[in-house]
């Protein structure tokens, strides 16, 4: 099966490379939110727990632009039933699951950088609970836009479905990741922040195990 997923992967790959479509949706939705951010705060400096949460607000809007193409693109390209035939659902969620794990990484990955190099305010003083919680909350991130896409792919008004879904389920995931984002900010131990920490990484367990339980019917419906 994991042969199968990475031979998935590669092909998404390439097809992103061709097209450039999530990438150029992403890294624009990144600069003109930064962008904006920056104008409306000005010469003010803002508080730490506000560039904690405007940093995870980034993260879960740029995902809204990018992410969704996942199993759309298939649809477009009507190569979804030759993947039904060739693939068992499980592979190919696993192969769509590598290729936005990855994705949302990178992106992720800039979004702080560029954070910690334009606010001031941005400043980590526990690396290690900050490092935890970016990891586990890209994970869960990324498997439920994946689960999200797939469900959404055979929508009529697939734009407008897809954040309408995200927002609830992500919701308890992006205000844990906000609380550990702050803690991490203000140097909390992550014996304190065990609590928050455990609520990511239960949603990413549990999101996962739906995902595969409820994949193969969604895949074949």
């Amino acid at each position: 099966m994991l042969t199968k997923a990475i031979a998935l992967f590669k092909k998404d790959f390439h097809s992103e490379l061709r097209t450039r479509y999530a990438i150029n949706s992403l890294a624009m939705f990144i600069i003109v939110a930064i962008s904006v951010i920056m104008f409306a705060i000005g010469q003010e400096r803002i508080s730490e727990g506000l560039t904690g949460g405007l940093f995870w607000v980034v993260i879960f809007f740029t995902a809204m632009s990018g992410l969704s193409r996942a199993f759309v693109s298939e649809e477009e390209r009507g190569t979804s039933l030759t993947l039904q035939l060739v693939a068992a659902p499980s592979t190919v969620f696993t192969g769509k699951l590598i290729f936005n794990i990855i994705l949302v990484f990178c992106m992720n990955t800039i979004i702080a950088l560029l954070y910690a190099a334009l606010f001031e305010s941005f400043v980590i003083n526990n690396f290690g609970l900050f490092l935890l919680s970016f990891v586990f909350g890209n994970i869960g991130l990324a498997i439920s836009s994946t689960i999200i896409a797939a469900i959404i792919a055979k929508a009529g008004a697939k734009g407008t479905l897809y954040p309408v879904l995200s927002f609830p389920i992500l919701l308890p995931l992006i205000l844990s990741s906000v609380q550990l984002t702050l803690f991490a900010i203000d140097g909390t131990s992550i014996e304190t922040a065990k609590f928050e920490l455990a609520i990511v990484v239960s949603y990413d367990v549990i999101m996962l195990t739906v995902s595969y339980l409820l994949f193969d019917f969604i895949w074949k419906d």
